[in-house]
């Protein structure tokens, strides 16, 4: 595998400080009953026992006392989009929205607010939640902006709703009806109201999803940028950004084609969100049999011969290839692209580049054993299943439960040995590590569910191997200094079985424990996260 550099304040140089941290538990397959370790130059150098750890104390230059705390790995999320994700928590997030009456006059505010914004962004709304079960009309958006432009993209960033004054910047795009605009007509209205966005406010969005991610135990992302997501400035600005502050690691993957444009902008592959189709909630997910809720199968960006060239090509150029594909359809043209391409420059060189797919929510047999033979990770969101799964899910609307119950099959895929990277898709779910392990972990399709320690190895390591980097993500002697502190309750063992999640405490076991994450029970709240050796976080006392 090619070098994979990380742009984070850590790269400038490791700390030299020697630090031992004691008294609490610390989550390392090196000791499933270590109680301390030792952080020199930015690395782990050692776990142990209390009682070892005596050996140690008159040779470093800090001693932190843990009270009880859970020191783990930092988290992972393989699939962020930092800017949108910092501007829904900073500007105006209808996520929360109960209804369209509520989202609108979330908007009137907004728009008082703002009196200097030349366009107004918002994220999140979901009209499968709401009671009037529609998305807005364009008219009620012009009376609620004020006439002003205002751009707002559906939960799933596949389609937006905007108005008359942002149409009028657009050559070109000129909708009929109320719809929301998809395909290329979404592309062309999302660049020009980007475009509108400031250095300043780019930045302050940014700033502000690095630091909520370090808040939350996070200490690296997968951006995932690209020329309809973003753009090159904002791409290369936040991977300056984090190369000048201390904060969580930043990877960038650029969904272009221009293998050269993507190594300019210091990406670790030509990746990410490259769109073989949309999502299903915008009813662009391109499907081999039509939608239940809709006479059509979707949208496709990118057909299995494009899928092919452009694996070849960055297999020989040493590039990480990567594609977003949600529905059936588009997850055999990524399969039969692949294996094109594998027939071309060799299974073992394509398997060796670990390629990524985005999603891949509609897996089938065959398809996950493609996966496996292929060496394809899954960048999986089990937060999509908790938000969207179930029998009266949006799935199921635009599915039929019998195909809705299919989506997301994670232990199949590891039974399969797909590996799995666990990201957020952040901000059309929110940044909430232990929430998605726990999402992993009760599946609403109880066959698809995985333990509580296979989820966070996904969200933790799984992170890194997606990378190619099998040294990270896990604390033993060697790996990085990335960890995280944690106040939780009692550690346990958790396992799925055919209806329910059990677990044991039983120390025979010679597992390390993580947090109960049953459905109830309080999340771990972070105390403090670092990165390379360094506090990136430190939650305030009292």
């Amino acid at each position: 595998m090619t070098d994979r550099t990380a742009h984070s304040a850590e790269a400038a140089g490791a700390p030299t400080r020697t630090v031992l941290l004691r008294g609490g538990e610390v989550h390392s397959p090196a000791d499933p009953f270590a109680t301390a370790m030792v952080v020199e130059r930015g690395r782990i150098a050692w776990v142990g026992s209390e009682g070892a750890a005596d050996a140690f104390a008159q040779g470093v230059d800090e001693v932190v006392d843990l009270g009880g705390a859970l020191v783990t790995p930092a988290f992972t999320d393989a699939h962020v989009h930092t800017t949108s994700a910092g501007l829904a928590l900073t500007g105006l997030d209808l996520t929360g929205a109960p209804s369209l009456a509520a989202a609108l006059d979330l908007v009137r505010r907004y728009a008082a607010g703002r009196p200097a914004d030349r366009v107004l962004l918002g994220h999140g709304w979901d009209a499968a939640r709401w009671p009037e079960r529609r998305a807005p009309r364009r008219a009620e958006l012009d009376e609620a902006a004020g006439g002003r432009s205002l751009y707002l993209s559906r939960i799933d960033v596949h389609s937006a709703v905007v108005t008359t004054a942002l149409l009028d910047l657009v050559p070109g795009v000129r909708p009929e009806g109320d719809l929301p605009l998809t395909a290329d007509d979404h592309h062309a209205v999302r660049r020009a109201a980007l475009a509108a966005v400031t250095p300043a406010q780019r930045a302050e969005a940014q700033r502000a999803a690095l630091d909520r991610a370090a808040s939350l135990g996070i200490g690296s992302l997968h951006e995932c940028g690209g020329p309809d997501i973003s753009s090159a400035e904002d791409f290369a600005g936040l991977l300056a950004l984090a190369a000048e502050r201390p904060g969580p690691r930043v990877f960038g993957y650029w969904a272009d084609r221009d293998l050269d444009l993507a190594r300019e902008l210091g990406a670790v592959g030509a990746a990410g969100d490259l769109f073989v189709d949309g999502a299903l909630g915008s009813h662009t997910a391109c499907l081999h049999a039509p939608y239940a809720d809709a006479a059509h199968t979707g949208t496709e960006y990118l057909d299995a011969v494009a899928v092919a060239e452009h694996v070849a090509a960055c297999t020989e150029e040493g590039l990480q290839a990567g594609f977003h594909a949600i529905g059936d359809a588009a997850i055999t043209a990524v399969v039969e692209g692949v294996r094109a391409a594998a027939e071309k420059v060799g299974p073992a060189r394509v398997r060796a580049a670990r390629h990524r797919v985005e999603h891949a929510e509609m897996m089938t047999p065959a398809s996950i054993a493609a996966f496996a033979e292929l060496g394809l990770t899954a960048s999986v969101q089990p937060a999509f299943d908790a938000a969207w799964g179930g029998e009266d899910g949006m799935y199921a609307d635009r599915l039929g439960a019998e195909r809705a119950r299919t989506l997301n099959p994670y232990a199949a895929m590891l039974k399969a040995g797909v590996p799995l990277a666990f990201g957020s898709d952040a901000p059309v779910t929110p940044l909430d590590p232990w929430g998605t392990v726990r999402a992993a972990a009760f599946h609403r399709t109880p066959e698809h569910r995985v333990s509580v320690r296979a989820a966070f190895t996904a969200h933790t390591r799984g992170g890194w191997r997606a990378l190619g980097r099998d040294d990270a993500g896990v604390l033993v002697p060697g790996a990085p200094a990335d960890y995280a502190v944690w106040q939780t309750g009692e550690l346990v063992v958790q396992a799925p079985d055919d209806r329910v999640a059990r677990w044991s405490t039983d120390p025979r076991s010679g597992t390390p424990g993580l947090p109960d994450l049953t459905p109830g029970s309080q999340l771990p709240v972070c105390l403090a996260t670092v990165v390379g050796g360094r506090e990136v976080f430190v939650r305030p006392q009292g």
